[in-house]
């Protein structure tokens, strides 16, 4: 009878530990949204005459390649904004219209490519190199803060060989320019990805009707029903006389926010609606407040 009871005690401890854990318990990573400006071209080949701005197709492979490395990581979520440039050139203003948490600003700083041969008795030898540097900037679209600033180079060759006549023949090989450029990409990834989810994500109360509130975010960031996430009152917003920047101060803590459905099309356009559980909200300024994972 005593092993029948240490047996059901036993049984019972096992369906508890695997039961499935609330996702409000969960350690859930919210996907960040990430829009990535147009890569500016810094070397010398852009400078030549006859240098066409809006058809540089060393621009383009660098900003397909840093896409495709973001999306592959599954944290992020990428915006793609026609008006991007305009809207950063406005700064302050302009940075808080991107509905993004990140803008990804980029630079090709160093192209240089080179062809060397080897030629034997009985066979010859052709390298083809291409180095590449890349210089990034992640800015914090709520501050236009820069967290993080970076460069890194990248090789890549291609060797043919020939002997007696019989052998690999080839031009130049523009596949090398790809792997040159995503080879210093991929030195910067992994530190772009950790500035952006080391710091807290944020969402912001956009209404409150009749006792239900309206937040930004929805499934394709990763919230779901019965997420919890706290509320916080802006801090201060001081002055640092040192580089003339404003300065928001750490916020208070007054309540939580609970996902009930979310309802959205797009990532752009995704809203969830909650309830509140804390301090009385002044709905009058809601700007006050943001809503935080951490």
């Amino acid at each position: 009878m005593k092993t029948l009871t240490k047996l059901s005690i036993l049984l019972a401890a096992v369906f508890v530990l695997a039961a499935p854990i609330s996702a409000s318990a969960q350690d859930k990573t919210i996907k960040r949204k990430v829009a990535i400006g147009r890569f500016t071209n810094e070397t010398q080949y852009a400078k030549g005459l006859f240098y066409d701005k809006e058809n540089d197709p060393m621009r383009k492979q660098a900003l397909d390649i840093l896409s495709s490395k973001l999306a592959a990581s599954e944290k992020f979520i990428l915006l793609e904004r026609d008006d991007l440039d305009v809207l950063v050139a406005e700064a302050g203003e302009g940075m808080n219209k991107i509905g993004a948490d990140y803008i990804i600003l980029g630079s090709i700083t160093e192209f240089g490519r080179k062809a060397e041969g080897q030629q034997k008795v009985f066979s010859s030898t052709k390298t083809q190199t291409v180095e590449a540097g890349v210089s990034i900037r992640l800015v914090e679209a709520a501050t236009g803060l820069i967290i993080y600033s970076d460069e890194a180079k990248g090789f890549a060759e291609a060797t043919t060989k020939q002997t007696l006549g019989v052998g690999g023949t080839a031009g130049f090989d523009a596949t090398l320019s790809d792997k040159a450029i995503s080879a210093a990409l991929s030195q910067l990834v992994e530190n772009i990805i950790n500035k952006c989810m080391d710091k807290p994500w944020r969402s912001y109360i956009l209404s409150v009707d009749d006792g239900s509130y309206i937040i930004s975010g929805g499934a394709s960031q990763g919230l779901s029903a019965g997420d919890s996430f706290n509320v916080y009152k802006k801090g201060k917003v001081v002055k640092n006389p040192q580089t003339g920047l404003n300065i928001e101060l750490p916020g208070q803590k007054i309540g939580t926010m609970s996902v009930q459905t979310s309802y959205g099309d797009t990532p752009e356009t995704e809203i969830s609606f909650c309830t509140y559980d804390g301090e009385a909200l002044d709905v009058g300024n809601l700007g006050n407040y943001y809503i935080s994972d951490k």
